[in-house]
């Protein structure tokens, strides 16, 4: 129902939902609500959605200096789980749950299986990881709620991975991308078919990835290949998903969650097909809401709708991250551009690094891949180095290294080394 209702009925229950959420900020959080009361924000009731784009906007930055639960605004008895990120570079930014956002959470989710192809009944392959990432936990309580049964294999030990799904033979599998090639690697290694597996679907998210990587994975294990999104400041994965039936863009669940697209310089909201900063406020979230909380994520919006009959907004895959961008002697480049030249590459394996250097005053790019066994490494190096220059007209460096000696993900790639920081 939520999802093919009428854009003018979507709207009408956004404004319904983010009044509230403006009242339960001001009464539960009241610095906060200060803050956004300076901006005229909720002195009278929102009549129009297009007022947003006058009022202040929150970042990671809001939620860190809040560490570790000032911005939660319930006792803590009302916080059913925390959650958050890993906390690699300092503490971890921490958000709250109350057992109404498990079950909304767990709803979005499920929604999001169906989105790729999931049915009840079917079992669920979670090579997410478990703990204070949400990925794991989040599908998992999905996948229960649509009635899945779930392996919750969590990430790495690829053997353990790949002996669970030759014996389970699940229907599904979620993890990242780049794990998703991992596995297929790993098999194929071990004179093993992906295809035998009889996955029927795969969920996957949580780095940036591209159309050639898609068709990679759906040539390796013979299944459709889905894009989940998500952060933990918004809820986790379940905020958007793809369909299976057109896979033309993320399908956001807008009575849930409302989506802005903005220029990141100048903070302009920005028309849809055009490529900004994605800007998230929570409708519903009882615990650590956030209102136009900008993400760092690249994307763009299609307010039209799908052909699987959806109405939703949806969001472009995630182009790359704000601060994920780099300048090469004057031209902005995303990792996820150059990762779509690689794999569109038939004698190189779908990894790559990307290692940049400093010589003199300027900037050096290199372009590390392996190529497939009885592949042409020098040829297929030449012909991406053309193909990496016609793209982004300066000198790009491709490197052929050792098959099998580049590192494998079994998480979130790292894709980018930038030795200029550590020199």
């Amino acid at each position: 129902m939520e999802e093919t209702i009428s854009p003018k009925e979507r709207a009408a229950l956004q404004r319904e939902r983010l009044n509230h959420q403006i009242e339960r900020v001001k009464r539960n959080l009241p610095a906060l609500g200060h803050r956004f009361a300076e901006h005229g924000v909720g002195r009278q009731p929102l009549t129009n959605l297009e007022e947003l784009s006058s009022w202040p906007m929150m970042t990671k930055a809001d939620l860190m200096a809040a560490y570790p639960m000032a911005l939660f605004g319930v006792p803590r008895q009302a916080v059913a789980r925390l959650q958050g990120s890993s906390g690699t570079h300092g503490k971890p930014t921490l958000v709250g749950y109350s057992k109404d956002d498990l079950a909304m959470w767990a709803e979005v989710v499920a929604r999001c299986l169906v989105l790729v192809g999931a049915e009840s009944g079917q079992m669920l392959h979670n090579a997410y990881g478990y703990g204070l990432f949400t990925g794991g936990l989040g599908l998992h309580g999905g996948a229960e709620r649509l009635g899945l049964t779930v392996m919750p294999a969590s990430g790495g030990v690829t053997s353990r991975q790949c002996l669970l799904l030759e014996d389970l033979r699940p229907d599904g599998l979620a993890c990242t991308p780049s794990y998703a090639l991992n596995i297929a690697e790993h098999l194929i290694q071990n004179h093993k078919d992906p295809r035998h597996l009889g996955l029927k679907w795969a969920i996957l998210g949580a780095e940036p990835w591209t159309e050639e990587m898609r068709r990679e994975i759906e040539k390796e294990f013979g299944c459709d290949a889905c894009d989940i999104y998500g952060l933990s400041e918004v809820i986790g994965p379940g905020v958007a998903a793809e369909c299976h039936q057109a896979k033309d863009g993320l399908h956001v669940h807008e009575d849930h969650f409302l989506v802005e697209v903005i220029d990141p310089k100048s903070g302009q909201v920005l028309a849809d097909g055009e490529d900004g900063e994605l800007v998230f406020t929570t409708l519903t979230r009882q615990v650590s809401p956030v209102i136009r909380y900008r993400t760092g994520d690249i994307a763009s919006l299609n307010h039209e709708p799908c052909r699987c009959g959806r109405t939703t907004v949806r969001m472009s895959r995630i182009k790359g991250r704000v601060d994920d961008m780099f300048v090469l002697r004057g031209v902005n480049i995303f990792p996820s551009e150059i990762e779509r030249l690689v794999l569109a590459q038939g004698q190189l394996a779908p990894v790559y690094v990307l290692r940049l250097s400093q010589r003199a005053a300027l900037a050096e790019l290199t372009v590390e891949v392996e190529a497939l066994p009885a592949a042409d490494a020098q040829a297929a190096v030449r012909q991406l180095q053309h193909q990496l220059h016609d793209a982004f007209g300066v000198r790009i460096a491709v490197l052929a290294k050792e098959p099998g000696s580049l590192p494998r993900s079994e998480g979130k790639a790292k894709r980018l080394i930038d030795e200029r920081t550590s020199t």
